[in-house]
C-alpha cells in the first residue's frame, strides 16, 4: 500500500494503535498457568471491542485471532492447551483489518524471567535494537537494503543468525503485500523506499539456525530443538523523514 493521502495515514494509525492495544493486553495478562488458548481470547476480545478483524484468519483462515509461538516455534504457532511456564520465550504477533487498513506487529519476551534466563532475555534485547537501527535508517529514496544492512549489523555483532524464509513485507490493504524482502544485508537489492510505503521490519534472530521448518500442524514454523528465536516487528509509513511508526 501507498499511503497517499490524510484517510490512508489516519485509517493506518488507527488500525496499528488497536493492533498494538491487543498486544499490550496479551503481553500484560500472559502469566505461568495461562494455555496460549486464554492468551489468544483476550487478543480476540480486545479486537473485536475496538471493531477490528483478526487479519490471519480474515485473510488465511487461521486457528486463532493472533499468533503464539513459544520457545523453538518461531512463528505461526497455534493457540491452543498449551500451557505457559517461566522461562519461556514466547512471540505474539498480532495483526488486524479495521475499516479496510491493516496493520502488523510482534514481540518476543520472556515470561516471568530470572538469572537463568539471560540467554533468552539478551536476544530479545538484540532483535528489539535491529529493528530500532532500521527504523533510523529508513528514508523516502533511500535504498530498501538499508534496512537489512542495519539489522544485519546488529545481528553480525550480536552473534546470532537472521532466519532466511521468514521475511517482512508490505501491508496496508492486506496482510502481506509487496514489498516482500528478508531483512539482511543483500547487496543486489536495487528497490527503493518511497514515500508513502506501508511496510513492516520483521527480522527473526535464532541462536544457530538460518532456517524455519513447517510442522505437522501446517503453520507452526520452528527452528530445531534447543536453539532460541527471537522476533520483534513494527508497521511504518515512509516518510521524506523519520518513518511514522503506526504500530508504536
Amino acid at each position: 500500500m501507498n499511503a497517499r493521502t490524510q484517510n490512508d495515514i489516519t485509517g493506518m494509525t488507527r488500525a496499528g494503535s488497536t493492533v498494538r492495544k491487543a498486544f499490550l493486553a496479551m503481553r500484560r495478562a500472559a502469566r505461568p498457568g495461562m494455555t496460549t488458548a486464554e492468551l489468544d481470547d483476550i487478543g480476540a476480545r480486545m479486537l473485536a471491542m475496538h471493531g477490528a478483524r483478526s487479519a490471519p484468519r480474515l485473510y488465511y483462515d487461521f486457528p486463532g485471532a493472533t499468533c503464539i509461538s513459544v520457545n523453538e516455534e518461531a512463528a505461526h504457532g497455534i493457540p491452543g492447551e498449551r500451557v505457559l511456564t517461566s522461562g519461556d520465550l514466547v512471540n505474539i504477533d498480532v495483526s488486524a483489518e479495521l475499516d479496510g487498513f491493516v496493520a502488523d506487529m510482534g514481540e518476543s519476551f520472556v515470561l516471568d524471567p530470572d538469572e537463568r534466563h539471560e540467554a533468552r532475555l539478551r536476544i530479545c534485547r538484540s532483535v528489539q535494537a535491529a529493528v530500532r537501527a532500521a527504523l533510523a535508517q529508513v528514508r523516502s529514496g533511500r535504498s530498501l537494503n538499508v534496512i537489512g544492512k542495519a539489522v544485519q549489523k546488529v545481528a553480525d555483532t550480536a552473534g546470532y543468525r537472521i532466519v532466511e524464509n521468514l521475511g517482512s513485507h508490505g501491508v496496508g490493504r492486506s496482510i502481506h503485500e509487496e514489498p516482500s524482502y528478508v531483512p539482511l544485508d543483500n547487496p543486489r537489492e536495487k528497490r527503493k523506499l518511497k514515500k508513502g510505503m506501508v511496510l513492516t521490519i520483521e527480522p527473526f534472530f535464532c541462536t544457530s539456525a538460518s532456517w524455519v521448518e513447517e510442522q505437522a500442524d501446517g503453520w507452526t514454523l520452528s527452528v530445531p530443538e534447543g536453539a532460541l528465536v527471537a522476533q520483534y516487528e513494527h508497521t511504518l509509513i515512509v516518510t521524506d523523514g523519520a518513518p511514522l511508526v503506526v504500530t508504536a
